[in-house]
C-alpha cells in the first residue's frame, strides 16, 4: 500500500471578529492562504455556505459590512488571494484558472475544520472577484449552487470603462493613499458617499504593487464571454446604474447570455453592495434563499 503524505494542519486561529468569524492560515499548493469563516448558526443543512470573492487589491476585511447583515444561518467564507492581505505572495502571476483551483483546494480543507460540507457552495464575486466566481462555475459546475456576480464583467472581452477611469484602476495607490483615493474617487466611485468609501478602505491592508500587477495579469488574460452560456447555475447579476468602472451595459450582456441569469440594477455605483449592505444584501439573500 502506498504511503500518503499527511495534509499540513492549519495554523491556529486569531481572535474571533465581531461578526463571529475566525481566521485560519491554510497551506494550499505550498502557499499560505488566509481564510476567514463565519460559522453557520442553527445547523440548517439546507443553507449552503457562501464564498465571497473580493475585488482587485482588496483584503477580506472589505466584506465586513456585508457579512454583518447576512443571515446567521449561512456560513460565510472569505479569503485573500496570493499576495493580498495575509496570504503569501506568488513568485509568478497566476491565471484565473489556477486561482480558482486554489479556492477549490481551500474549500476541501475547510471540510475538516467547520463541520460543514463545502462540496457545493454559493459564490458571490465582486468586481475582479467576479472573474474567479465565473471561472469556478465553469471549472466546478457540480460544486456550484447559486452565483451572484456584483459590479463585474467578462474580463478582457467586455465594454470597457472610460480611459480616465481605467488609468486610475491600473495602480493600487487608492488603497495606500487616502488623499489620492478622494481625488480618484470622483471618477471611480461615482454614486457613492466619499465618507462611506473611506470607511470601507480604512479596513483593508496596504497593497503590494507586485501582487496588484499579478491580479491585473489574471484579468487581462481571461474572458468568460464565449462560454457564459455554459454556466448552468442560477445567476444574479447585480449592477449599479452609475458605475463608471463596469458600464451597466455589461450587466445586460451577461444577463442575456447566462441560461439562468437575471439582472438587478440599483441606482448606486461600483461599491453599492458594501456602502448600502442593508438594502442590497437583502437582494442577494432573497436570491440565494430561493428553492
Amino acid at each position: 500500500m502506498t504511503a500518503t503524505t499527511p495534509r499540513p494542519a492549519p495554523e491556529a486561529s486569531e481572535a474571533p471578529r465581531p461578526d463571529g468569524s475566525f481566521e485560519r492560515t491554510l497551506s494550499v499548493a505550498g502557499r499560505r492562504l488566509r481564510v476567514a469563516v463565519r460559522p453557520a448558526a442553527g445547523g440548517d443543512a439546507a443553507v449552503r455556505p457562501l464564498v465571497l470573492v473580493n475585488g482587485i487589491g482588496a483584503s477580506l476585511e472589505l466584506f465586513d459590512p456585508l457579512v454583518a447583515v447576512l443571515d446567521p444561518r449561512r456560513e460565510v467564507v472569505r479569503f485573500d488571494v496570493p499576495g493580498i492581505g495575509g496570504s503569501q505572495p506568488s513568485t509568478v502571476p497566476l491565471p484565473m484558472a489556477a486561482l480558482t483551483t486554489l479556492l477549490a483546494d481551500a474549500l476541501d480543507q475547510l471540510d475538516g475544520l467547520t463541520g460543514t460540507s463545502h462540496r457545493v457552495v454559493d459564490l458571490l464575486g465582486l468586481s475582479w472577484g467576479g472573474g474567479i466566481a465565473q471561472q469556478f462555475a465553469l471549472q466546478y459546475p457540480q460544486r456550484t449552487g447559486r452565483l451572484a456576480l456584483v459590479s463585474t464583467g467578462t474580463g478582457v472581452m467586455m465594454v470597457p470603462a472610460r480611459f480616465g477611469v481605467l488609468a486610475r484602476m491600473l495602480t493600487p495607490r487608492r488603497y495606500n493613499d487616502p488623499s489620492y483615493r478622494r481625488q480618484a474617487g470622483r471618477e471611480i466611485y461615482v454614486g457613492e458617499d466619499p465618507d462611506a468609501v473611506d470607511a470601507l478602505f480604512s479596513r483593508v491592508s496596504p497593497v503590494r504593487p507586485r501582487a496588484y500587477l499579478h491580479q491585473l495579469f489574471a484579468l487581462t488574460t481571461w474572458t468568460s464571454l464565449p462560454v457564459l452560456p455554459l454556466i448552468a447555475a442560477p445567476t444574479l447579476v447585480l449592477a449599479g446604474r452609475r458605475d463608471p468602472v463596469i458600464p451597466v451595459v455589461n450587466a445586460h450582456v451577461m444577463g442575456s447570455l447566462l441560461p439562468r441569469g437575471e439582472v438587478h440594477l440599483h441606482h448606486g455605483g461600483h461599491l453599492g453592495l458594501l456602502t448600502r449592505p442593508g438594502e442590497l444584501g437583502r437582494v442577494v439573500e432573497e436570491f440565494l434563499d430561493r428553492p
